[in-house]
């Protein structure tokens, strides 16, 4: 049995926060260079990185692809979870990160390709035997037709019996809902809080019935939207009615002036013609 000293053991923690520490540096820069192409604003934390590995159920024979692992923190979560390294592949659009995954996961192989173009980067693997693609891409970042073009790219290559896991930060689903209609269901994890940000994790399948799940947050957000948007109808109703009562309360008092006027001008004119025709019937009487 090999007994480490206390020593040892602080210098592995030690190699491991300074690994961590690099990885997020390394995270961070390429976060500053090009933001639409990377997901998240740190590698994804242990807790996340587990619960892409189990969403994807046990490891069965076949390939698993990887969609910007980035540093690696799912892909290590996902040997841990029991997928052999030789039955992982990676696809990653940043070379220094490929090599980076090279040196840490030999002998899965690393692929630096448009995770978003999968026929053509994944082309050498049409027809292999693939039971699982595992993404960290920011879908939400992209406009909803590339994301259900994604979608449709990785269930052509997986075949019905394939599973599609997905993280977000967001609310909805990563998948566009229309793009699921009748030929994905998709369920959603409840909120990783141990995640900085707290994120979510999507799961796809092949399903005829196609039914998206909706979190609750969604539902909220939702319920709150049409609140607001009720609000709004009900303020611009009321705004509307109260600017009519002003324009027909403007138009009587201007029509009850015009009205006061003529009458006055008439009782003037009356006044007038009286006192003109009894000067000229009484001419010796003096008028003021």
């Amino acid at each position: 049995m090999t007994v480490r000293s206390p020593k040892s053991r602080v210098d592995r923690s030690h190699g491991r926060k300074e690994r961590l520490l690099g990885d997020e540096t390394h995270f961070w820069r390429k976060l500053l260079e090009n933001p639409r192409l990377t997901g998240a604003v740190a590698p994804s934390g242990p807790f996340l990185a587990r619960a892409m590995a189990r969403a994807m159920g046990i490891p069965r024979d076949g390939l698993v692809i990887e969609l910007g692992p980035g540093t690696g923190p799912v892909t290590k979560a996902l040997i841990e979870h029991g997928v052999a390294r030789e039955n992982l592949v990676l696809v990653e659009y940043d070379p220094s990160f490929c090599r980076l995954l090279a040196q840490r996961f030999a002998p899965a192989r690393v692929i630096q390709g448009d995770a978003y173009d999968l026929t053509k980067t994944l082309q050498e693997f049409a027809g292999a035997q693939i039971v699982a693609i595992v993404s960290s891409l920011p879908l939400l970042n992209q406009p909803p037709p590339l994301r259900a073009k994604l979608i449709d790219d990785a269930f052509a290559l997986m075949g019905p019996l394939g599973v599609f896991v997905q993280f977000t930060y967001g609310l909805d689903s990563p998948a566009p809902r229309k793009a699921c209609i009748n030929k994905y269901s998709g369920y959603c994890s409840p909120p990783i809080w141990r995640n900085l940000p707290p994120a979510r994790v999507w799961t796809y399948r092949v399903d005829p019935k196609g039914r998206i799940t909706t979190p609750i947050l969604s539902k909220l957000r939702d319920g709150a939207d049409k609140l607001r948007d009720e609000a709004d109808k009900f303020g611009k109703s009321i705004v509307e009615k109260r600017d009519e009562a002003e324009r027909m309360i403007l138009a009587q008092r201007n029509k009850m002036r015009a009205i006061l006027n003529r009458n006055a001008k008439s009782a003037l004119d009356g006044s007038k013609r009286r006192r003109l025709d009894a000067r000229r019937d009484r001419p010796w009487d003096l008028f003021p």
